[in-house]
């Protein structure tokens, strides 16, 4: 079973941006059926941006801020996060949608 790690969270002020990044440690990684959810205190997990074959979709409440890429070569796939809020405040995970990463922590400080 393929083995998931994000990184790339960290603390940012309100308006910066983060990158996260998601790669497999072990097993074979399709990174064509990927996903990015996010779970804040008391609060269920959301998706966050998905990309199937090719196509790409996001929350209402990230888009036009953050951007879902992937690199083929690098077998690792991206979150970049800009004009950060403080409501955007949560663990991050990535998921193939069979497996979860240990997820990665953003904070936004207003």
């Amino acid at each position: 079973q393929v083995q998931l790690v994000e990184s790339g969270g960290g603390l940012v002020q309100a308006g910066g941006s983060l990158r996260l990044s998601c790669a497999a440690s072990s097993g074979i990684f399709n990174i064509a059926f990927m996903g990015w959810y996010r779970q804040a205190p008391g609060k269920q997990r959301e998706l966050v941006a998905r990309i199937i074959n090719g196509r790409t979709a996001y929350a209402d409440s990230v888009k036009g801020r953050f951007t879902l890429s992937r690199d083929n070569a690098a077998n690792t796939v991206y979150l970049q996060m800009n004009s950060l809020k403080p409501e955007d405040t949560a663990v991050y995970y990535c998921t193939n949608f069979v497996s979860w990463g240990q997820g990665t922590q953003v904070t936004v400080s207003s």
